[in-house]
């Protein structure tokens, strides 16, 4: 089994809901929520750099989400499957799996 309470070496948590949540915060931005019906929740908190998309990145390998952030031309995007989704404004929530866009909330 996977470690799962553990991503990264600095200034990140992992918690885990009793309702099957997972919020992993990056120094004061909450980077990645798995609402209980599967929704995922992605937000840079303005700090588009490597560390947080590696964050973000690990999350989705440690919980096998499916998704996978990246940049191209100083934009940032998510894969998921064969769909290619972008950030807007730093924040995403989409569902992983209809891959449909929702507000973020």
């Amino acid at each position: 089994m996977a470690q799962q309470n553990k991503i990264g070496k600095t200034a990140t948590s992992v918690k885990q809901g009793a309702d099957g949540s997972i919020s992993v915060r990056y120094h004061a931005t909450e980077v990645v929520r798995v609402d209980p019906d599967g929704v995922i929740h992605l937000d840079t908190g303005g700090w588009t750099t490597n560390t947080t998309k590696t964050r973000m990145n690990q999350t989705a390998n440690q919980f096998g989400l499916g998704f996978h952030v990246y940049q191209e031309n100083f934009e940032w995007f998510v894969r998921l499957k064969d769909r290619y989704i972008q950030f807007e404004r730093g924040k995403l929530s989409f569902d992983p799996k209809t891959g449909d866009m929702l507000s973020f909330g």
